[in-house]
């Protein structure tokens, strides 16, 4: 509630009038024209004209939001062989929390990586939930034909907010980063006879 004081002045109509006032030639419609005059005052409820950001509101900063682009690591480091297959995972932060002030209203969102596309360059693309981890304990991993490929990985991101520490709610939709690729060759290994004894 806020004590407020309603008051109106009037404005030149389309006919170049205002009511009983004398309105110098020439005036557009719409100027304001003579004093103001005081209607009433009063208490008013003035919630509902700056209600609380809407889900569909913070969604649209949540996509404006400096997300982290993941870097895609590979194992082994540098090139490849073939018949051994590339690990493939990010050691990048899957959690970010933003404080931010929408309309006066005081917004925390938390995002939280929760879909990962790896692009592995020659044409398929791995789907996952988890970031993955190196070896031994290594989940995604891909083989390789021989040749040069990038690969890269995009990250989507979900959240959760809650207006002036209120109640978490979950932002609808989510909103994907691409982070920097990386390149690597893919080595055909030959066996090599060779004498022992030289």
């Amino acid at each position: 509630m806020q004590d407020l004081v309603i008051e109106r002045q009037r404005l030149v109509q389309q006919d170049g009038t205002a009511g009983d006032l004398g309105v110098p030639a020439g005036t557009p419609p719409g100027s304001p024209i003579g004093p103001w005059e005081r209607l009433d005052r009063g208490c008013v409820d003035i919630t509902a004209l700056n209600p609380p950001p809407s889900p569909g509101e913070v969604f649209r900063y949540f996509q404006t939001l400096p997300l982290p682009q993941l870097p895609t690591r590979q194992q082994p480091p540098g090139n490849a062989l073939v018949g051994l297959p590339v690990i493939f995972f990010t050691d990048g932060p899957t959690t970010q929390t933003f404080t931010l002030d929408i309309r006066g209203f005081t917004v925390d969102i938390t995002a939280t990586a929760t879909g990962f596309t790896w692009h592995t360059g020659d044409g398929t693309d791995l789907t996952t939930t988890t970031p993955g981890a190196p070896y031994p304990r290594h989940t995604i991993s891909h083989d390789y034909a021989t040749g040069t490929y990038t690969a890269a990985l995009t990250t989507t991101w979900t959240a959760t907010f809650s207006v002036d520490g209120g109640i978490t709610a979950p932002v609808p939709g989510s909103t994907t980063t691409d982070g920097t690729p990386v390149t690597f060759a893919v080595l055909q290994a030959r066996p090599v006879l060779t004498n022992p004894f030289d």
